[in-house]
């Protein structure tokens, strides 16, 4: 029976100058924090490095892929930046002191009922017959998804489980096991 060991990476700090827009890339202290995380990661044997298809995880994972040169590397839309939001059935599981913020988020970032990042859970968080690390390189309510479903925690609990640009958290599935969060926010190479 096999492990399967995501390490969730939020990208490198994004340029201000971008106004935080989805094709804005890195600063400078961005591209440092990258070279960190890849500067860490280079003896972990990872299968693949999945990227977010958005400027800031990509140059993120071109600046780590320098010490991981062997590990294939891609653009995946399972990991790109989403806000999971309730459908109006489900209004009623998020706690009424989110409801004006959640209202707010940008129709291009809306995951209606978290459909897409479950996806991406159920796409990455599988077992097989052998251990493998894959690495994915993506944002911050991405990973807090993540979390949030490995402690089986309420669907509105990704809300502040922030995760610093380029810190390491890690979950793990296993045969007859339930998942688990072995690390999180782990900034120790920043």
């Amino acid at each position: 029976m096999g492990r399967t060991q995501l390490y969730l990476v939020r990208h490198g700090k994004q340029d201000p100058a971008s106004g935080h827009g989805p094709d804005g890339g890195l600063s400078r202290l961005g591209s440092e924090q990258a070279d960190r995380l890849g500067r860490r990661l280079r003896t972990t044997p990872f299968a693949a490095v999945h990227h977010s298809p958005l400027a800031r995880a990509v140059q993120t994972a071109e600046v780590v892929a320098h010490h991981l040169p062997q590990v294939p590397r891609h653009a995946c839309d399972f990991i790109t930046d989403r806000t999971p939001v309730p459908s109006a059935a489900q209004r009623s599981r998020y706690p009424s002191r989110w409801h004006a913020w959640l209202d707010g988020v940008p129709h291009d970032e809306r995951d209606e009922d978290a459909v897409a990042l479950q996806a991406a859970v159920d796409h990455f968080g599988v077992s097989g017959d052998n251990d493998r690390r894959e690495l994915l390189i993506t944002h911050n309510f991405v990973i807090g998804w993540f979390v949030r479903h490995v402690l089986d925690a309420p669907q509105w609990r990704w809300i502040g489980l922030n995760q610093d640009n380029c810190a390491i958290t890690i979950v793990q599935w296993e045969s007859g096991r339930p998942p688990a969060l072995v690390s999180f926010n782990d900034t120790g190479h920043l």
